[in-house]
Protein backbone atom coordinates (compact mmCIF):
# COMPACT_ATOMS: atom_id res chain seq x y z
CA UNK A 1 0.00 0.00 0.00
CA UNK A 2 2.85 2.32 0.82
CA UNK A 3 4.01 2.01 -2.91
CA UNK A 4 0.90 2.84 -4.38
CA UNK A 5 0.71 6.24 -2.45
CA UNK A 6 4.08 6.92 -3.29
CA UNK A 7 2.84 7.00 -6.71
CA UNK A 8 0.08 9.18 -5.93
CA UNK A 9 2.26 11.60 -3.78
CA UNK A 10 4.46 11.86 -6.71
CA UNK A 11 2.13 12.41 -9.03
CA UNK A 12 -0.03 14.80 -6.93
CA UNK A 13 2.75 17.02 -6.23
CA UNK A 14 3.97 17.32 -9.60
CA UNK A 15 0.65 18.12 -11.05
CA UNK A 16 0.70 20.68 -8.06
CA UNK A 17 4.07 22.17 -9.54
CA UNK A 18 3.35 22.07 -13.37
CA UNK A 19 0.28 23.53 -13.22
CA UNK A 20 1.50 26.57 -10.81
CA UNK A 21 4.61 26.91 -12.79
CA UNK A 22 2.23 27.05 -16.41
CA UNK A 23 0.07 29.97 -14.51
CA UNK A 24 2.94 31.81 -13.22
CA UNK A 25 6.31 30.56 -14.61
CA UNK A 26 8.40 32.66 -17.09
CA UNK A 27 9.66 31.01 -19.87
CA UNK A 28 12.50 33.69 -20.33
CA UNK A 29 13.69 34.19 -16.47
CA UNK A 30 16.31 32.05 -14.60
CA UNK A 31 14.74 32.65 -11.26
CA UNK A 32 17.37 32.01 -8.66
CA UNK A 33 16.34 29.28 -5.61
CA UNK A 34 17.42 27.26 -2.81
CA UNK A 35 20.65 29.53 -1.97
CA UNK A 36 21.20 29.82 -5.69
CA UNK A 37 21.53 25.86 -6.41
CA UNK A 38 18.48 25.66 -8.37
CA UNK A 39 17.08 28.20 -11.25
CA UNK A 40 13.65 28.05 -11.49
CA UNK A 41 12.54 28.54 -15.76
CA UNK A 42 9.70 27.22 -17.17
CA UNK A 43 9.95 25.07 -20.56
CA UNK A 44 7.95 22.86 -22.46
CA UNK A 45 9.29 20.06 -23.57
CA UNK A 46 7.59 18.48 -26.73
CA UNK A 47 10.00 15.93 -26.77
CA UNK A 48 12.31 13.51 -24.83
CA UNK A 49 15.65 14.31 -22.71
CA UNK A 50 16.98 16.89 -23.75
CA UNK A 51 14.37 17.54 -26.64
CA UNK A 52 14.93 13.90 -28.41
CA UNK A 53 12.28 13.50 -31.02
CA UNK A 54 11.10 17.10 -30.96
CA UNK A 55 9.71 17.14 -33.63
CA UNK A 56 7.96 13.63 -33.90
CA UNK A 57 6.40 14.25 -30.15
CA UNK A 58 3.63 11.89 -31.32
CA UNK A 59 6.19 9.16 -31.37
CA UNK A 60 7.45 9.93 -28.20
CA UNK A 61 4.20 10.30 -26.47
CA UNK A 62 3.54 6.89 -27.53
CA UNK A 63 6.44 5.38 -27.17
CA UNK A 64 6.19 7.16 -23.01
CA UNK A 65 2.63 5.18 -23.19
CA UNK A 66 3.84 2.05 -24.05
CA UNK A 67 7.25 2.39 -21.00
CA UNK A 68 4.76 3.46 -18.41
CA UNK A 69 2.53 0.35 -19.39
CA UNK A 70 5.42 -2.23 -19.19
CA UNK A 71 6.62 -0.77 -15.67
CA UNK A 72 2.75 -0.69 -14.39
CA UNK A 73 2.70 -4.80 -15.27
CA UNK A 74 6.11 -5.22 -14.19
CA UNK A 75 5.29 -3.11 -10.44
CA UNK A 76 1.94 -4.89 -9.89
CA UNK A 77 3.61 -8.22 -10.92
CA UNK A 78 6.47 -7.03 -8.12
CA UNK A 79 3.52 -5.86 -5.83
CA UNK A 80 2.32 -9.63 -4.97
CA UNK A 81 5.82 -11.30 -4.16
CA UNK A 82 7.25 -10.87 -0.99
CA UNK A 83 10.67 -8.54 0.33
CA UNK A 84 11.76 -6.83 -2.97
CA UNK A 85 11.11 -3.32 -0.91
CA UNK A 86 14.15 -1.77 -2.61
CA UNK A 87 12.73 -3.14 -6.06
CA UNK A 88 9.30 -1.87 -4.86
CA UNK A 89 10.29 1.39 -4.07
CA UNK A 90 12.49 2.16 -7.63
CA UNK A 91 9.23 1.00 -9.29
CA UNK A 92 6.77 3.61 -7.39
CA UNK A 93 9.50 6.17 -7.71
CA UNK A 94 9.66 5.52 -11.84
CA UNK A 95 5.90 4.94 -11.63
CA UNK A 96 5.11 8.35 -9.89
CA UNK A 97 7.26 10.48 -12.68
CA UNK A 98 6.55 8.56 -15.66
CA UNK A 99 2.89 8.74 -15.20
CA UNK A 100 2.90 12.69 -14.61
CA UNK A 101 5.09 12.97 -17.59
CA UNK A 102 3.04 10.82 -19.25
CA UNK A 103 -0.04 12.85 -18.19
CA UNK A 104 1.16 15.89 -19.35
CA UNK A 105 2.32 14.61 -23.40
CA UNK A 106 -1.18 13.33 -23.67
CA UNK A 107 -3.20 16.05 -21.43
CA UNK A 108 -0.57 19.38 -23.13
CA UNK A 109 1.32 17.34 -25.91
CA UNK A 110 4.62 18.75 -23.81
CA UNK A 111 6.09 17.65 -20.48
CA UNK A 112 6.51 20.91 -17.82
CA UNK A 113 9.70 21.37 -17.12
CA UNK A 114 10.88 24.12 -14.17
CA UNK A 115 14.36 23.48 -12.85
CA UNK A 116 18.06 23.77 -13.97
CA UNK A 117 20.70 23.41 -11.90
CA UNK A 118 22.87 26.35 -11.26
CA UNK A 119 26.49 24.35 -11.71
CA UNK A 120 29.66 25.59 -13.62
CA UNK A 121 29.36 22.84 -15.92
CA UNK A 122 27.31 24.32 -18.67
CA UNK A 123 26.36 21.36 -20.68
CA UNK A 124 24.71 20.40 -17.01
CA UNK A 125 23.43 23.85 -16.43
CA UNK A 126 21.71 24.22 -19.61
CA UNK A 127 19.57 20.98 -18.61
CA UNK A 128 16.11 21.40 -17.94
CA UNK A 129 14.64 19.33 -15.46
CA UNK A 130 11.07 18.39 -13.01
CA UNK A 131 11.00 16.62 -10.25
CA UNK A 132 9.26 13.38 -12.13
CA UNK A 133 12.89 13.51 -14.15
CA UNK A 134 14.42 12.72 -10.90
CA UNK A 135 12.21 10.19 -9.11
CA UNK A 136 12.83 7.97 -12.22
CA UNK A 137 16.20 8.48 -12.42
CA UNK A 138 16.41 7.36 -8.63
CA UNK A 139 14.31 5.16 -9.64
CA UNK A 140 16.03 3.13 -12.01
CA UNK A 141 19.28 3.57 -10.05
CA UNK A 142 17.35 1.48 -7.07
CA UNK A 143 16.37 -0.96 -9.46
CA UNK A 144 20.21 -1.89 -10.53
CA UNK A 145 20.89 -1.56 -7.17
CA UNK A 146 18.24 -3.79 -6.00
CA UNK A 147 19.16 -6.40 -8.59
CA UNK A 148 22.38 -6.52 -7.31
CA UNK A 149 21.78 -7.43 -3.57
Amino acid sequence: MIYIVLIIVIFSLEWMIKNHVEKHGDEKVNKPAFHNLILLTKFHNHGAFRGLGQKKSSIVKWVSILLTAVLTVLFVVTLGKCGKNLLKVGLSLMLGGAYSNTYDRIRRDYVVDYFRLNVKCRPIRNLIFNLSDFCIIIGALLLLFSEHH
